[in-house]
């Protein structure tokens, strides 16, 4: 009994490591095929397509980073008389709050909002619900502290409202502090292909491209009618993006919308942010799984893609299981099949699993932006895999803990941000340059 159950998990994760296989090298290969240039053509038409843009920043102990994304803010392209800036201060202990009203006081299209200690730290999707109240315009655009956008990027991501039929947009983090660790080259990496890849391969096919909870935003009528943030999902965003889906909605991605980001910089800040990503993806994963399936709004293949995406978390999980089972029946009995299989397990190990960033599309993404010397670091990525099986195998033992007992509370466990990004680095983002 116990080999036909072993055999029966080792055959079923290997089917599903090949279904996602293909999906990987199918994105690699429509992103490699499309042009790398942009519509003209399309910019040019939607340039004066200049809706009023409400901008919603939650923070909550953020002195070494706030001051640069406000100076920023006040500097963006669009029109400032059809801006406005919501700053919600979720009860800070340093001297955010200060640093915010400065700029208050200086802007007036930037307000402040203030969380007292006993209803804040309850999570970010309860500090966006707050802030939501007090929104007036017509697109509604969310930044994190630690960000520093274009100058243009409002320009671009409202752009994209212009279709009736799109819900959501999404632009594209950036690292900034790439040199500064091997875990920041690492997250560098991933994010070069879970969005050069990735995200702009499920936007050229029609797919599902994922809101990331910064750096894009939707429609505020789309935010009345899903009713905001579900506060008890970890990760809101993606919760969100599967609601807009639902309602026949689409989410558009914008490659060319780059905003720069400090990234985790120890393998314990890179634990502490994953395992919360892993845990609220799971939990949106069990939420909408079932909804997906049953849709009428999506196509066949929008729910294939779907339902890839909301369980890539469980990947790692199910990669695990797969090598521990080959194990034990090569170990005690198999067939030559099994054996062959098995042995093949380190290559699709090291391809397909880990975050949003297979080994295919971040080689290729890389490629793209013509980052030659990164490529160089590719290989990496195999730490990444093997920490993120230990990440992800943590927060699904979490969330089916939380499950059975009915229990589970949702708090602000925010990534300490310091401000690294140093004067060269600004002038370089501040010229537009990747670096």
């Amino acid at each position: 009994m116990m080999f036909e159950i072993l055999m029966g998990l080792f055959f079923l994760s290997t089917v599903v490591m090949l279904v996602y296989l293909a999906r990987h090298y199918v994105f690699t290969l429509t992103v490699l095929r499309r042009s790398r240039t942009f519509d003209n053509s399309k910019i040019v038409a939607t340039s004066y397509y200049e809706p009023t843009v409400s901008i919603l920043i939650p923070v909550r102990n953020e002195e070494y980073v706030i001051g640069k994304l406000l100076q920023q803010i006040a500097e963006l392209t669009y029109p400032h008389e059809k801006m406005q800036v919501i700053v919600i201060d979720d009860a800070s202990s340093d001297r955010t709050g200060e640093i915010i009203e400065a700029f208050a006081t200086r802007y007036d299209f930037i307000e402040v909002l203030h969380r007292v200690k006993e209803v804040g730290g309850k999570g970010k999707a309860s500090v966006l619900n707050f802030g939501l109240q007090f929104v007036t315009g017509e697109i509604v655009l969310f930044f994190d502290a630690d960000y520093f956008p274009q100058r243009d990027i409002v320009n671009k991501l409202v752009r994209e409202f212009i279709d009736l039929s799109v819900g959501a947009v999404q632009g594209r983090p950036v690292v900034f502090n790439e040199s500064q660790t091997i875990v920041t080259r690492i997250v560098t990496l991933e994010r070069i292909g879970g969005y050069r890849v990735g995200q702009e391969a499920r936007d050229v096919l029609g797919l599902t491209p994922q809101f990331g909870g910064t750096i894009g935003g939707f429609r505020r009528s789309v935010l009345e009618e899903i009713g905001g943030f579900d506060e008890s999902m970890l990760a809101e965003d993606t919760d969100l993006t599967f609601q807009v889906r639902l309602l026949g909605l689409g989410v558009s991605y914008v490659g060319d919308a780059e905003c720069y980001e400090e990234a985790v910089c120890t393998w314990k800040a890179y634990w502490n942010q994953r395992h919360r990503w892993a845990k609220g993806h799971m939990q949106v994963c069990f939420k909408h799984s079932f909804s997906v399936l049953k849709s009428k709004k999506l196509t066949w293949k929008q729910k294939v893609d779907g339902l890839l995406l909301l369980h890539i978390y469980f990947v790692p999980v199910l990669t695990m299981l797969s090598f521990l089972a080959g194990a034990s029946l090569v170990l005690f009995e198999s067939s030559a099949l099994v054996r062959a299989l098995w042995f093949v397990l380190p290559l699709s190990f090291y391809s397909c699993v880990g975050n949003f960033a297979p080994f295919f599309e971040v080689g290729i993404g890389a490629y793209l932006d013509g980052r030659k010397r990164l490529q160089w670091l590719v290989p990496l990525l195999i730490f990444a895999c093997l920490f993120n099986v230990l990440i992800c195998t943590k927060a699904f033992l979490d969330v089916s803990a939380a499950k059975i007992s009915g229990r589970g509370k949702n708090e602000w466990s925010k990534t300490k941000h310091v401000g690294i990004v140093n004067r060269y680095n600004e002038n370089q983002l501040l010229r537009g340059k990747r670096l």
